[in-house]
């Protein structure tokens, strides 16, 4: 097999991430940016090591470091952003355009302007004196200044996102300013509210706590930025060839084994990487060419890739760094959220490794040779060194520390590792270029994360998310009461109009979650679907903690669902495959992720850490029923199980596989029915194909 190229794997990621795509800048203003990237990673380094500054003054700082770098990196249209060529635009310093430096001053200006004046200002100068009070005193009765400055960095937060993830963020955020201040003219009646003048709203958005300063700025500037470049790091030491030996190692010998080393080498990737994209990239560089070799089609191999991919962002420990924002939002410890999304996890897993079993023997295909394979005693003597910081940031984090602790002290290993590998030994060049490369990564979300906080303001003080709950029950009521007859002719089912409301509610819940989460961060897609959707869920009676993961699982399916799935458009560019084809087989791969959120707000002892709902009765038959259901829906997907199956027994496996995953005893029975004749069936076929043909 070829070995995991790190350069090959920024190239690619540069290409197929819109977010990392930049314009040409002049020398001295791209080395500008360089050092300006490293001070502002050390910035973040050691003060997640001696403690952050008071919150306003980091956040502001923060802001103020993405602000600066998304317009001298970002232009205001894509057909400039030609990375071969040199600008010709008129009016440019260094390739800049004057108005993205107004840009700039005015970001930088509006997000310091809190801190600078948190305890009040007197000016006198030349007999002109200025006096604002503290901000105290200003808290709901903001001065005309306050709202100048609250609405530029407004302005200058939805065109930084528009910039760097597209346009339709801003577009729901301008949705919801729309919704805050034009309350009394909503003509839904259970919508309507009294609205908020501008000065009120924008007291509420920009003073901490509650709009762009409150915890979703908070978290990525105090835990995603930190854990991206810890991943960023970890990959320069050698970690990623670790991975991809030990998935190869622990799976290449097996049917399809390409395509299961690169599920494995996914998973463990998804441990350290807070981007689907970046990680369909780093494994799919190596693993998605050597699929197509072996024989799988690339349309198959892309999904292969994307999904497992995808599934880096509800893997434990990390996911995509919304773990930590959900332990915030819930006040519960960080090691209660890891243990509750563990199996939900695996389930994912069960899912695409199934396929990927079945799809291989309906191709023939087999695992690698011994030869192929690395020597497990080889692996370990030559990566053993790598893993020691991500061992380091695990056990820090279960250790009770902060998670912003627990990164400094990974980054700390990193570069302690680093310097004393002597396998894979790396400089002060590497270092630089880590840091350059993880701040890049970090300018879409911060910017997205604090114009989402925007939302989360209008949601809070308009009270937004419970009426859409009402709404999302009341239609679902609705829809129910038309369809409960229908439901009452399945023999041995006893629906309620209860059950047939909550199961339509979490349908409308699941995808609303599906298209809202669409080009979304994981961060920022979580804290939008937490303060709009997951109302809802609370107005049903679900626990907290398995409402708030069910909308996470549903934001992050949109990274393999047509027609918005970035990561499978990566995984089809680098396989020369077709991009929604390749979609559709990241979406078909991606099942268990699909169907198990549906499980664990019936079951939520799967969650395991909630004590009210946990019997070991109860967690043994959810896991044992969905993780079976999943395998027969596997097989329905690939239609292959012990021999290949017609489209009859493939609508009975798949109908059998729902039934079983739905964690009931009725529906266990409803799935045997089903499954029993095509089991018959498969295993009569199997024995005709084993036995020999008699000799002529």
């Amino acid at each position: 097999m070829e070995k995991f190229s790190l350069e090959r794997a920024l190239s690619l990621e540069s290409k197929y991430d819109d977010s990392l795509q930049t314009r040409p800048i002049g020398d001295w203003l791209a080395k500008f940016v360089l050092w300006f990237s490293v001070l502002f990673a050390l910035y973040h380094y050691v003060t997640a090591g001696i403690g952050v500054p008071v919150d306003y003054w980091h956040m502001g700082a923060h802001m103020s470091g993405v602000i600066i770098l998304i317009f001298i990196s970002f232009p205001a249209f894509k057909r400039l952003k030609r990375n071969d060529e040199a600008s010709t635009v008129t009016g440019m310093l260094s390739g800049v355009p004057f108005y993205d430096w107004m840009f700039m001053i005015v970001g930088v200006a509006s997000s310091l302007y809190v801190g600078v004046t948190w305890y009040g200002v007197d000016l006198n100068f030349l007999g002109f004196s200025y006096s604002i009070p503290e901000q105290v005193l200003r808290m709901g009765v903001p001065l005309p200044v306050d709202v100048v400055f609250g609405t530029l960095l407004i302005l200058v937060l939805l065109e930084a996102v528009r910039r760097t993830i597209g346009i339709v963020v801003p577009i729901i955020i301008l949705f919801f300013i729309g919704y805050a201040v034009l309350g009394p003219y909503i003509p839904l009646q259970i919508l309507k509210h009294p609205g908020l003048s501008w000065s009120l709203f924008v007291n509420n958005m920009y003073f901490p706590d509650l709009g762009i300063y409150g915890v979703t700025l908070w978290i990525v500037s105090t835990v995603v930025f930190h854990f991206v470049l810890f991943g960023v790091l970890a990959q320069r030491i050698g970690l990623g060839q670790f991975f991809v030996d030990l998935a190869t190692v622990a799976a290449g010998r097996y049917t399809g084994g390409l395509a299961k080393v690169s599920v494995v080498s996914s998973a463990l990737f998804g441990t350290i990487s807070g981007s689907s994209i970046a990680n369909t990239v780093s494994t799919g560089s190596l693993t998605i060419p050597n699929m197509k070799k072996s024989g799988y089609p690339g349309h198959f191999a892309g999904g292969v890739e994307s999904a497992a991919s995808a599934g880096g962002q509800i893997t434990p420990p990390i996911m995509g760094a919304a773990a930590f924002v959900l332990a915030e939002f819930l006040e519960i410890p960080y090691s209660t959220v890891v243990i509750a999304a563990a199996v939900p996890a695996a389930m994912h897993y069960i899912g695409v490794m199934s396929i990927v079993h079945f799809k291989a023997k309906k191709l023939g295909l087999k695992g690698l040779s011994a030869e192929q394979i690395p020597q497990f005693i080889e692996v370990i003597k030559r990566g053993w060194m790598t893993a020691i910081p991500l061992i380091v940031l695990i056990y820090v984090l279960f250790s009770g520390y902060s998670p912003h602790m627990a990164a400094f002290w990974g980054i700390t290993a990193v570069l302690i590792v680093g310097f004393i590998n002597p396998s894979h030994r790396i400089g002060l060049g590497d270092l630089i270029a880590g840091a350059s490369q993880g701040v890049k990564y970090a300018l879409s979300v911060g910017a997205v994360c604090a114009a989402i906080g925007i939302v989360v303001g209008v949601v809070n003080a308009t009270g937004l998310g419970f009426r859409l709950g009402f709404m999302v029950t009341n239609s679902a009521l609705g829809m129910g009461e038309s369809i409960l007859p229908l439901f009452s002719l399945i023999p041995f089912a006893d629906f309620t109009l209860n059950d047939i409301t909550l199961f339509i509610s979490l349908i409308l819940i699941a995808v609303t979650c599906i298209l809202m989460g669409a080009g979304l961060p994981t961060t920022a897609l979580y804290v939008m679907l937490a303060t709009v959707a997951q109302p809802a869920l609370a107005n049903l009676g679900i626990p907290p903690l398995a409402s708030h993961l069910f909308v996470l699982y549903y934001g992050v399916i949109s990274e393999i669902t047509p027609p918005v799935c970035a990561s499978a458009y990566a995984a089809a560019g680098i396989a020369g495959s077709n991009p929604f084809r390749t979609g559709l087989s990241a979406f078909s791969l991606g099942i268990g992720k699909l169907l198990v959120p549906m499980v664990f707000v019936y079951s939520p002892a799967m969650l395991i850490v909630l004590d009210d709902y946990f019997t070991w009765q109860e967690f043994l038959h959810t896991v044992i029923t969905c993780g079976l259901g999943v395998f027969l829906l596997s097989a329905s997907v690939a239609g292959y199980f012990l021999a290949n199956m017609n489209g009859p027994s493939r609508a009975l496996f798949g109908i059998a596989g729902i039934f079983l995953v739905a964690p009931t005893f009725s529906s266990t029975l409803y799935a045997a029915f089903f499954a029993a004749p095509v089991l018959v069936m498969q295993v009569l076929a199997y024995r005709r194909r084993a036995v020999p043909e008699p000799a002529e």
